[in-house]
């Protein structure tokens, strides 16, 4: 008998050291793989600053870092309207870091209420306060067929016509890119263009986009050179083949 109890006893003893393992290799693999976050970064930002992405996360505060995974950070910042992709990073050690890729932004849209960005692939995004606003022209008077709301894509007639305007702007000269302020789109009617280093509108029409844009560019050189020439100038017209009309006494053939 006590051989046996001998043997029962080292058993359980056994036993107890195996369950004891297993449990402390669980222990230490869950303590790994819930890293304690002590510190988000972000790089790649352009349109907002850091803290204004945390606070709209929700990570702008440590505290907030509790019961937090990689997987959970990086759905956080792919919610934001701004955000294309967002790729999460950690060092082992509770600092990460994430790495945005915002969305390209073609111009400002204004509708019947708030402006809004619009986007490369044509979806309308809402503007954020503080955000740091690029060179980028103001789309107004579009012909909408629905009514813009936020987050939607729109590719209607008239937002077409002003991205082909943009991208011949940019082709062209980026001088003549920068400065493009407004596409004036008229609910249809002949697109009016203003740019911030010319004081006449010019009357920018429809079709032929490209050509347009080199005439306004030659033209645009000529006033850099001839001020006194173009002072009185009230508007300019490219709707007409191969000639820009000078809003006043004189004719310029090209």
């Amino acid at each position: 008998m006590a051989k046996g109890n001998r043997k029962i006893v080292s058993l359980i003893i056994f036993v107890l050291l195996v369950a004891s393992l297993i449990y402390l290799t669980v222990f230490s693999y869950n303590k790994r793989g819930k890293e304690e976050i002590r510190m988000i970064t972000i790089t790649g930002n352009n349109l907002l600053p850091e803290k204004s992405y945390l606070e709209f996360t929700q990570l702008n505060e440590q505290i907030s870092y509790s019961d937090l995974t990689l997987h959970g950070i990086k759905n956080r910042f792919e919610k934001h309207p701004y955000i294309i992709r967002a790729e999460v990073k950690s060092d082992g050690r509770g600092s990460v870091e994430v790495f945005l890729k915002e969305k390209i932004i073609y111009a400002m849209v204004v509708g019947n209420s708030d402006p809004y960005f619009i986007t490369a692939d044509f979806q309308v995004i809402p503007i954020f306060p503080n955000t740091r606003f690029p060179d980028l022209p103001v789309i107004s008077n579009v012909k909408f067929r629905e009514k813009l709301n936020a987050m939607n894509f729109v590719k209607d007639e008239d937002i077409v016509q002003a991205f082909r305007i943009i991208d011949a702007a940019k082709t062209t000269d980026l001088e003549i890119s920068r400065k493009l302020a407004e596409i004036n789109l008229r609910n249809g009617g002949d697109v009016i263009l203003t740019f911030s280093g010319i004081n006449a509108p010019v009357i920018f029409g429809r079709g032929n986009e490209a050509k347009k844009m080199l005439y306004l560019n030659i033209l645009w050189e000529r006033m850099k050179e001839q001020k006194p020439f173009f002072e009185n100038t009230e508007y300019l017209d490219l709707r007409f083949s191969n000639e820009i009309y000078v809003g006043k006494k004189d004719i310029i053939g090209l």
